[in-house]
Parts: structure tokens; C-alpha cells; sequence
């Protein structure tokens, strides 16, 4: 089980930070991602790490002024994002995927999912 938390209203120049906690499976095994999805549009891919942080990818929406980490002692990973504007406001995922070569971007690869933190960002 995902469950993502941090989300809310935001102010525009302002910065999110969230964290999703993992409960069940082997969280430290596990590639998290970050997407986020706004109202008519296609799930996005913000950013994603590896079991071991190692490896990092980010979308190109994020790249810049996105950081995400992880804690493998306390099965969570956290996304922290800067300088919003009005086109970062959207429901927030995080999501598993079993290890790989690599940081996947599609959200077709990662299996679990958590319910999504809504931000919204004002201007």
C-alpha cells in the first residue's frame, strides 16, 4: 500500500514537498516514481529513483527544480519541487515498480500505485 502525503494549496514561487510511505512488499527493492495528472490531460512523469538511489530520472517538466530521495529504513520516498506556477497544480501519484535496468518513465511499468495528493497552486 501507497499512501502519499503534502499536498495542498500553494502559493505560485512556492514549493511542494511530499512524501509517500509503502507499507507491505519489500520497499527497499522496489523503483519508486513520481506523476502527477491534471484534468483532461495525460498522467506525467515527474520524476523516479532507484531502489538504491543510485539511479535518477526526471521529467521535463520537473527537471531543474525537482529533488527526489527515498529512505529505505523508513519506506518512504519524498519529492520536494520549486519555483511552481499555475501548470504544476495537479493530483500527485507516487508508484512501484519491481527493480530494473533502469528508472522507467512510463507509468506502465510501475505496478502499485498510491490514491494521489491533489496541489494546487494559486497565483
Amino acid at each position: 500500500q501507497l499512501q502519499a502525503f503534502g499536498g495542498g494549496l500553494v502559493q505560485a514561487g512556492g514549493s511542494l514537498s511530499l512524501s509517500c510511505s509503502v507499507s507491505g512488499g519489500d520497499f527497499s527493492n522496489y523503483y519508486m516514481g513520481w506523476f502527477r495528472q491534471s484534468p483532461g490531460k495525460e498522467r506525467e512523469f515527474c520524476a523516479g529513483i532507484s531502489s538504491s538511489s543510485t539511479a535518477i530520472n526526471f521529467g521535463a517538466s520537473a527537471r531543474g527544480r525537482a529533488t527526489i530521495s527515498r529512505d529505505n529504513a523508513k519506506n518512504t520516498v519524498y519529492l520536494q519541487m520549486n519555483s511552481l506556477n499555475s501548470e504544476d497544480t495537479a493530483v500527485y501519484y507516487c508508484a512501484a515498480a519491481t527493480s530494473r535496468s533502469r528508472v522507467p518513465l512510463g507509468a506502465q511499468y510501475y505496478a502499485f500505485w498510491g490514491q494521489g495528493t491533489q496541489v494546487t497552486v494559486s497565483s
